[in-house]
């Protein structure tokens, strides 16, 4: 019934919705942003088989499920899938569930469109017109609606009918009752329910099914039109509940409850540009991260009892929850969706340990994947929190996640400070190099190619080296709990900040090659540089860690073009070095856009605004398609091709993307 209360404080909200608002000065139509976001990615697939993923799929509301768009005329219409997350890591039900056949009347393909509100597409012959709407009333469901339209001067009647084409996904069956069709699979526990309008029966089912013929009789120019709602819904879940709110929605009125919320995160987004970014094209591609983000939501289910973001429903491995990418996510979103970022910050927290350690990642379903206990990821989540605290204030969010920041944060210097001299490193809780070195989130960067392991204690091992990206993010860390402490009235904030001053004189001392000009990590005792130019080398200056002159050192050699600023510049290790290899190296070349953030904001942390603010537009007129419409945002991109690499739909490349044109 909450869920309900809530949908019908959003229909009261509409009368909002063709007024004006007031932004920075300026004038504007509540829905321009929105109706600007046409197209912005192409969602056109029919797949052709159940693992296929040349295409993109559209989903909103944290669905566990996604549409495309029939790339081709078919004889029946209809958005193709969904496409299902609920069961192995994503798989086409069918190239069409929910077919709508019009067997009187041959159509063709006329225009398709999408917004991050909804997809269209409509079809036409010389006597009527389709269209097709397609949005989420929730995470549970989605609704179709057909709207027909004679065209003609003569009376017309459609005889049309549902049919699916062949179940792609293993292991689904269906059954009907009355006008449901409901499919359920050995491999979910989430049940699927196809409504179809009253009068509607399912004589046969198979691998396909189709239901009896259903009239519309049109006058000249009028129009009607049916609604089909498509749900999987997870036990956890009541389905009672959200039957209820099916038959109590109207689509009209959820179709611009959605374009209203839609255009308010726009807005939120877009006019908070910064002023050398006020281009329509960095509209635009604030638009494409918006939506990206969107596709890669996921209400709780199973294993995971917040919300919270994929790296990228794209990608057969990213279908878990990272705390690294994490962090990340809950920064950008915080621009348009604090409560979501909350939401995505307590999900990782749920893991976390009685001493404090957070894994790595986790899953919906164990018995696909089971969750990575070996390491965690670089301690950025403090920096998460104060960034969405800045924005809404919300001082029981920090009342709740505090003690459990300064539990975390206590933790590295429990379990990995081998030589108990205040400098942390990488490490692991199994004794594997492989996993420390995930544990720094940049995998197989040439900075740890000689490590060895050393015991700190049982379950607790560390690398052989203290690096200066962890080293710097301790220290941003130290005070961003004081900050948060100050807002709590605690009197940590003093401590934090007599230690983070500590900490600061070890990473300039420590950490910096004055005859190079850079940082680097150092062995364990602190006085071998383990050379080799990476992006870790700027996240001092991030951090806020470093000296004027050593900020100015390594500014220097960031926007030197045969090292760092490059066709897209600050990629993870300098163009120079022989090991360079950005086809291959995943962190040896290719430029990640959160290092590219960490990049420009440290220049802008030392006053290098014009150096920053150019960097940002070569990075982002670099990346190949990323400024256009359609294509999507990637893993990572060549930074001297701007050839986009690795997953496509990431989602800590949109968050960062957000970060780089709005953060001053």
């Amino acid at each position: 019934m909450k869920r309900i209360f809530q949908y019908l404080i959003g229909v009261i909200i509409l009368t909002c919705i063709g007024c004006k608002q007031q932004a920075n000065g300026e004038t504007i139509t509540s829905l321009a942003y929105l109706k600007n976001s046409e197209n912005t990615l192409d969602f056109g697939i029919t797949p052709r088989h159940k693992y296929d993923r040349d295409g993109l799929m559209y989903s909103d509301q944290g669905a566990w499920f996604a549409f495309g768009i029939q790339d081709s005329t078919q004889d029946v219409i209809g958005f193709s899938g969904p496409f299902l997350m609920t069961q192995q890591n994503g798989t086409w039900s069918s190239k069409n569930l929910t077919g709508l056949k019009i067997t009187n009347q041959k159509l063709e393909l006329n225009t398709t469109r999408s917004f991050n509100s909804h997809l269209e597409q409509s079809f036409q012959n010389k006597e009527i017109s389709v269209t097709q709407y397609l949005t989420y009333i929730s995470g549970h469901t989605a609704l179709v609606k057909s709207e027909f339209t004679n065209t003609s001067n003569t009376n017309l009647e459609l005889q049309i009918n549902w049919e699916s084409q062949s179940i792609l996904a293993d292991s689904l069956s269906m059954t009907s009752s009355k006008n449901e069709l409901i499919i359920t699979s050995k491999l979910s526990t989430a049940i699927g329910h196809i409504l179809f309008p009253k009068n509607i029966v399912i004589p046969s089912i198979g691998s396909t099914y189709f239901t009896n013929q259903y009239l519309i009789n049109l006058k000249p120019n009028e129009t009607k039109s049916v609604v089909v709602s498509q749900s999987f819904i997870f036990p956890e879940y009541s389905w009672e509940d959200e039957l209820e709110l099916i038959k109590k929605t109207n689509f009209d009125s959820i179709l611009k409850i959605r374009k209203t919320e839609k255009s308010n995160q726009l807005n939120a987004l877009i006019k908070k540009r910064k002023t050398r970014f006020k281009d329509s094209i960095y509209a635009q591609v604030l638009t494409k991260a918006h939506l990206t983000l969107q596709n890669n939501w996921r209400i709780p289910a199973g294993e995971i009892k917040h919300e919270g973001l994929f790296p990228s429903y794209h990608y057969v491995w990213f279908n878990g929850f990272w705390s690294w990418d994490s962090w990340k996510h809950s920064v950008g979103l915080s621009h348009f969706d604090t409560r979501l970022a909350k939401e995505q910050i307590k999900l990782m927290f749920d893991f976390q340990l009685d001493d404090g350690f957070i894994v790595d990642c986790v899953y919906r379903d164990t018995l696909i994947e089971a969750h990575n206990w070996r390491d965690t990821k670089p301690p950025l989540s403090a920096w998460a929190v104060a960034k969405i605290y800045e924005k809404d204030k919300d001082i029981e969010f920090i009342k709740y996640m505090y003690p459990k920041l300064k539990k975390y944060h206590n933790w590295w210097y429990n379990k990995r400070d081998h030589d108990q001299d205040g400098i942390c490193e990488y490490g692991s809780t199994d004794g594997s190099a492989i996993a420390s070195k995930w544990e720094s989130g940049m995998d197989n960067a040439i900075r740890f190619d000689n490590i060895e392991m050393l015991k700190n204690s049982e379950g607790a091992y560390s690398m052989n080296q203290e690096s200066v990206d962890l080293n710097a993010y301790l220290y941003a860390e130290k005070l961003f709990l004081a900050d948060l402490a100050d807002a709590l009235e605690l009197d940590d904030s003093n401590t934090y900040r007599k230690d983070a001053d500590a900490l600061k004189i070890k990473v300039q001392t420590q950490f910096f090659d004055t005859e190079d000009g850079w940082f680097y990590d150092t062995n364990i005792e602190g006085n071998t540089f383990i050379k080799g130019e990476g992006s870790e080398g700027w996240t001092a200056l991030w951090a806020n860690a470093a000296t004027q002159e050593q900020a100015e050192a390594v500014k220097n050699r960031m926007m030197n073009p045969k090292k760092f600023y490059t066709h897209v510049p600050f990629q993870t290790m300098s163009a120079d070095h022989p090991k360079f290899d950005p086809l291959k190296g995943y962190w040896r070349g290719p430029n990640w856009f959160d290092q590219s953030y960490f990049g420009t904001k440290g220049l802008r942390n030392y006053g290098f605004k014009e150096e920053a603010d150019k960097a940002t537009i070569q990075i982002l007129k670099g990346a190949e398609g990323l400024l256009d419409k359609g294509m999507s945002i990637r893993e990572n991109y060549h930074p001297l091709t701007g050839k986009g690499g690795n997953a496509k739909n990431f989602s800590w490349s949109a968050a960062h993307i957000i970060m780089m044109l709005l953060d001053e």
